[in-house]
């Protein structure tokens, strides 16, 4: 008789690898869902990331998006909101008092509306890629050997300028 599936968290691994071919964590992401298993809620209040998953006990205080939603977001409404208010312009010639009324409150609920899933979106790229590893301790031994061969050059940099 044949030994059990090993577990992975819990699961044995045929269930784990099918609950992962079916997360795609893409797709999780644009619906603010867990970026492991696709189900629980990714946010606790707006954009506030939850601390894990209640489905699964995902992990996700590890998560740092930093300001590339933000940006992506504000490049992204920044054209759309340009370009309707320049063909406005040109096709319709409304007053100006109603482009300066009409656009940025336009631009405002855009960024409003898109500013979640595009965060949801790099957090789930950001767990799928292991980006969260970036700042481990194994990076920072492997660059030790650059850091000092960058140090010995702007050494020798300062002693030939001497």
């Amino acid at each position: 008789m044949t030994d059990p599936a090993p577990e992975v968290r819990g699961l044995r691994v045929g269930e784990a690898w099918a609950k992962a071919l079916t997360a795609n964590p893409a797709l999780a992401g644009l619906a603010c869902r867990c970026p492991n298993c696709g189900q629980g809620k990714l946010f606790d209040g707006y954009l506030r990331v939850a601390e894990q998953c209640e489905t699964c006990g995902f992990d996700l205080r590890a998560a740092d998006s930093g300001d590339g939603p933000a940006v992506f977001i504000i490049l992204i409404v920044g054209f759309v909101a340009c370009f309707g208010m320049l063909f406005t312009e040109i096709a319709y010639r409304p007053p100006i008092w109603v482009e300066l009324s009409v656009w940025p409150l336009v631009g405002a609920l855009l960024c409003l509306a898109l500013l979640r899933p595009a965060k949801g979106l790099m957090l789930a790229m950001q767990f799928h890629n292991r980006a969260s590893e970036a700042g481990g301790a194994h990076v920072a031994a492997a660059s030790e050997p650059v850091q000092s061969l960058l140090g010995e050059r702007a050494n020798s940099a300062d002693e030939h300028d001497r």
